[in-house]
Parts: structure tokens; sequence; C-alpha cells
């Protein structure tokens, strides 16, 4: 399958945030506070010029990590039907690409705890316990050493 891997607008991942992640909540719910901040981006990997995949990426440290340049994974969505045909995959390998550039160490997201077996197949290790999201569920802290 080919697909087109590029960044985005936050307003283009809002539509995929929405009807994967947070179907019973409002759409503003989907739009966060720091999608536009300078050091933001979005990746969004298309097929046919339909976008099938979504991430979104922020300079944001985890308390609980070393001290070093931290991004952090928000709102991975995929279309199902192109779930476990690597469009997740390749937004993130997409993302880290962008990460190495600007001299990240770490990537790290609170990932649902039914899609843990799926980070860790992207690298990510777990953290930590198990944690309730309100009003999503239970998540854990998972992160990724970005390789030089």
């Amino acid at each position: 399958m080919e697909l087109k891997v590029q960044q985005i607008k936050p307003e283009q991942t809002y539509n995929l945030r929405h009807i994967i992640l947070r179907p019973h909540q409002s759409f503003k719910a989907c739009q966060y506070e720091t999608d536009h901040d300078d050091n933001a981006f979005h990746i969004g990997a298309f097929h046919n010029d339909e976008l099938v995949s979504v991430g979104s990426i922020y300079l944001e440290s985890h308390p609980e990590f070393n001290k070093c340049k931290q991004y952090r994974l928000r709102a991975m969505a995929t279309v199902e039907a192109f779930r476990n045909k690597g469009a997740g995959r390749a937004v993130v390998d997409f993302a880290e690409k962008i990460i190495k550039h600007h001299d990240g160490e770490l990537l790290w997201c609170k990932g649902r705890t039914t899609v843990e077996e799926y980070y860790k197949k992207l690298g990510f290790k777990p953290f930590g316990e198990v944690f309730d999201y309100p009003p999503i569920g239970p998540h854990l802290i998972m992160y990724k050493k970005i390789q030089k």
C-alpha cells in the first residue's frame, strides 16, 4: 500500500481525532490548546489523497524522565481499515525524523491500555502504573529513546 506522509495543519487532524478517539465528546474536545505552539507539529498519512492516520507532536517533558529534550505524541489515530497496514508506523517514523533533526532524545505518550502492544511494536516501553484518564479510561505512559 502506498502512503504519502507529510506535515499537516492541526485542523486537518481534528476529524480523525473526533471520530476515532473521542466520538462521545464534543468536536471542540479534539482541539488542544497546544496545537498551534511554535514547537508543535502534526503528521498525516494519506492513501489516494484520503487522510488515514494522524499524530500530533509537542515539545513537552514528562517530569519522571531524565532531563533531556523530549517530545510528546498525542492524538494518534488511524482509520480502522488502515490499521495493521503500516499507516500509524509511517506517521511515527516520519515524526521521529523531525525529532532527530531538532535534537530530540525521547518521545513519550499517554497511550490507552488497549494499544499498549501496538506501541511496543513501534519500540515504545511502558513506564509506571496504569492510570485513569477521564473521561477516556485506562492509560499507560509509553516512551521511546530516539536513536541518533
